[in-house]
This record gives structure tokens, sequence and C-alpha cells, in this order.
């Protein structure tokens, strides 16, 4: 079957006793080993994985923070919102690709696999090209800063920091993009090491050119840039250069094919959605605290920095529950795409318990060291301190429950369901989150005296995942219904 044919309706076959062959044992055990070995296998890897790509932000702000006080913090958070975007193509590209490629090998076809792989690395240059340009460009990279909330004090410092990481953003399309398809290649343990090594490079460099040697923000973001290089490098020697991996990047299948460059971007477009969704808050955010933050004793600066660290230190703790839904996703892509439902049924389960439990330890460490995790990134002032807690705390306040909502949002990408993971990233961002961010300033200070305009921007953060929870529920009832009948043969399988 062509890889064109493949966009056509299937009809759901009678369970198999097995699936499709793909060529090789550690993809095809993916349909047959059991699956919470599987996702235990894959998820350690993956959440290690997410939290070291993390870190390439968190080490800038700590290295920032401890070198430049609060304002090398009011940098990065300024520059933050912009970073997203870039990290929001790379996943436009790589996930799309992963999916679609988990999709082929689930149906046995090794050869269009191959072809994804390739066009996937193609789309990752063309657009590295596009935002080099963008950047470089005044107007353009202007417009960016003023958007994200750059206040003058740092507005050079920060166009120089986006400026030297978007002349390598190919890197991070590779390393971090790419990287996935290591993982879907029944290798998790490769994957997660091409990011540990790159993420060691960047923090040792990080230390050695902004601690000792004082470059400060353009040190940091070499320092990214070449951690983020020695995970790119490690990528292609995995798929060129490495003996018998069961996908091989070939120059005959880069040159992009109309068809499959929509279906990458279809099926990437969740991830991008997700991460678009949370530049644009950034950017409102960002924008408020200005605004808010000059009428309080702290200042525009210090708000920045502060709610800054607790951007951050929220990131990272719901990164690894992202580890979860992208360690699931290529076993859920994989017996979809064999029509083994039982075993999607499963894996959608047990990643959910997986999410969950992870999300309810990393709320209890946020609430038993917050002092501690708040003073890692520089801010030793007492009151700031104390904001920085508090605010922490109430953002935090509903994570044990978010692990639901991240976990079958993703599924439905991992199934082919674009839209539908799509709409379920963006009620968060774009339909609670925002319009929250606009509102409650002006009516919490009313309801509550004691709170200020300030307050409302970190307690409009509970609102919002309660509502996509709630929302996500609804999406996932109905689609247990879809899955039945999908197994009982009423309804075909649309890849």
């Amino acid at each position: 079957m062509s890889v064109e044919e493949k966009d056509e309706v299937e009809e759901a076959p009678e369970r198999p006793d097995a699936p499709a062959p793909a060529g090789n044992d550690k993809v095809a055990r993916m349909g047959t080993a059991s699956i919470p070995s599987l996702i235990v296998e894959f998820a350690i890897p993956s959440i290690i994985g997410m939290l070291v790509g993390a870190a390439y932000n968190v080490v800038d702000s700590i290295f920032l923070g401890q070198a430049m006080g609060s304002i090398g913090l009011s940098i990065t958070t300024a520059a933050n919102p912009i970073m997203i975007v870039f990290i929001a193509i790379a996943m436009l590209i790589g996930n799309g690709g992963n999916a679609l490629a988990a999709l082929r090998l689930g149906e046995g076809d090794r050869a269009a696999a191959e072809v994804v792989l390739g066009n996937t690395a193609s789309l990752s240059i063309v657009f590295a090209i596009l935002v080099a340009v963008l950047a470089f460009c005044d107007p353009s990279i202007d417009w960016l800063l003023s958007v994200s909330g750059t206040t003058p004090e740092v507005w050079d410092a920060t166009k120089q920091f986006i400026q030297i990481l978007s002349a390598g953003f190919v890197l991070q399309c590779f390393g971090f993009g790419i990287n996935n398809f290591i993982r879907t290649t029944g290798s998790p343990n490769i994957a997660l090491g091409t990011n540990v090594i790159g993420t060691v490079v960047c923090i040792v460099c990080n230390y050695l050119l902004v601690m000792v040697m004082g470059f400060g923000t353009q040190g940091s973001a070499m320092a990214t840039l070449i951690g983020q290089g020695v995970s790119a490098l490690l990528v292609l020697l995995y798929f060129t250069v490495k003996k018998d991996v069961p996908l091989r990047l070939h120059l005959h299948c880069m040159p992009l094919k109309g068809k499959i460059v929509r279906m990458v971007l279809s099926l990437g477009f969740a991830s991008f959605a997700i991460q678009v969704a949370a530049a644009l808050v950034n950017f409102v955010l960002n924008n408020l605290l200005v605004k808010y933050g000059a009428l309080t004793p702290m200042g525009s600066e210090e708000a920045l920095a502060s709610i800054g660290v607790v951007q951050r230190v929220a990131m990272v703790a719901v990164m690894p529950l992202i580890g979860v839904a992208v360690a699931i996703q290529p076993l859920l892509g994989y017996n979809y795409g064999a029509h083994l439902f039982d075993r999607v049924r499963t894996t959608l389960k047990d990643g959910i318990i997986g999410a969950t439990g992870l999300a309810i330890l990393m709320w209890a460490l946020v609430h038993l060291f917050p002092n501690q995790i708040v003073g890692v990134f520089g801010i030793s002032d007492p009151d700031l301190r104390d904001f920085t807690v508090f605010a922490l705390k109430v953002q935090m306040m509903l994570v044990p429950f978010v692990g639901f909502q991240i976990v079958g949002s993703n599924y439905f990408q991992a199934t082919g369901q674009p839209l539908k993971s799509a709409f379920l990233s963006l009620t968060r961002q774009v339909l609670f989150l925002i319009p929250l961010y606009l509102w409650l300033p002006t009516v919490l200070p009313v309801w509550f005296p004691n709170l200020t305009s300030l307050d409302a921007l970190y307690f409009a953060v509970p609102v919002a995942d309660f509502l996509a929870i709630f929302t996500t529920a609804i999406f996932m009832a109905h689609e247990s219904r879809r899955i039945n009948r999908l197994e009982s043969g009423e309804l075909e399988a649309r890849f």
C-alpha cells in the first residue's frame, strides 16, 4: 500500500491475534509485551528526558539569577514566551512526524515510516531557516520583544539572547523534536541519553561562560546552543551510523512530499497548539505583570522575576506528566494502528494512573520545600521570597489532577485525532486562562480586599485547570464509547 493510500478509510478487522509485523522485534513488541512493563520502560527515560529538556530554560534562569539577580531573571522571563514558540515549532514537526511514523510502523510499513522521518528532518531545516531570518529582522524581533513585556532596562540583553538561540534553532529541532523517533523505534534509553548528555554539556558551559567568565546573557545563550548541538549530533548519528536501527535517515527520503507534510503538520498541531497557547499566555501574563507590578511596592522588574520563577517551577512539575503522555504515545499509536483496541484502552488507563501519581509527588515536593526551591533561583529578599512561595502554592493547587488532562489530550493526538487534541489543549490556555487573566484582576480585589490585582494573576491558574479537567473528562467519556464501537466493528478506523 502506498503512503498516499494510508489516508483512506480502512475497515476495522476482526480482532487480530497479533499486529502486522513492523520488521523489528523492538517495534513489534509494542503490540505483544506487557503494557505496564512497556509503560515503565518507556516512561522512565521519557520523564527524565522531559525534565532534562526543561532544564535548558531553567538552567538559564538559575545561572543568570545567581549571577545577575532579579535583572537576570527578568531577562529570561521576558524571553520565555519567544523560547516557548521555538519549542512549539520543534514539537509541531517532531511530534507530528513521530505520531505518523508510529502509525505506519503499527501497520507494518517501515519504508513509509522512513519517508516520514526524512520529511520531518527536511521540515526542521526549512523552519529553522525561517526562524533565523525573522529573529535577525529588526521589525519582527522588536515586535516580539514588545508584546512579551520586555522593559527598556533588559531590552538589548533579551534581544541578543533570543537572536543567538535562533541562529542555532535547527539544533533544537533535531535534538528535541526528531529525538522522539528514537523512542518510537523501541530505544527509549538511547533517546534519553542524547538529551542527558546535551543538558550536562549545557550546564557545564553555563557555569563556565556565565559564572566564571562573566559573559552574562550571551554566554548563557551560547551554552544552550552548545548543549543542543551535542544532542542533535547524537540523534543524527543514531539514524545514520548506528547499525541495526528500525528506521534510518536516507537522503532519498528527504525530498518533501505534500501529503506527508500535511499529515505531519496536522498530527503535530496539537503539540504546537499547546506550546503556542502557552506562549500567548506568557505574552499576556508578562504585560499584565508589568502593568500590575508597577502598582505594588515590588515594581515591574521584581514582579517579572518572581512570577517567572513560579512559571519555571510549574513547568518542571508538569514535565514528568508530559513525559508519561509522550512515553505512551508510540504504544497508543502502534496498537491503534494495529486495531488492538483493548491494549489501547489499557495503555490509556495505566498512563493516567502513572501521571496522576507523579502529579501528586510533584505537588507534595512544592509544598514541602517551597523556600528551598525558590532560593535556588537567587531570590534572597524576604518579602519577594514570601510572595513567590505563596504564588507558587496557589498556582500548583490542582496539579494532582492535571495529569489526567495532559494524558487525555495527548491520547487524541496519538490515535490520529489531532483536532480533538488541539481543542483540549487550547481550552485551558486560550479559552479559560487568558480570559481569567484579564478578568480576575478587576474583580478579585473587590471580592477579597486583602488581595491585589497582581495576586489575581496566579489565582487564575487553578480555576483554568479545573475547567480544562472537566472538559477533558467529557471528551474521554465519549471516546470510551467510540473505542467500544470500533472494537465491535460498528465503526471504521481512520488514520
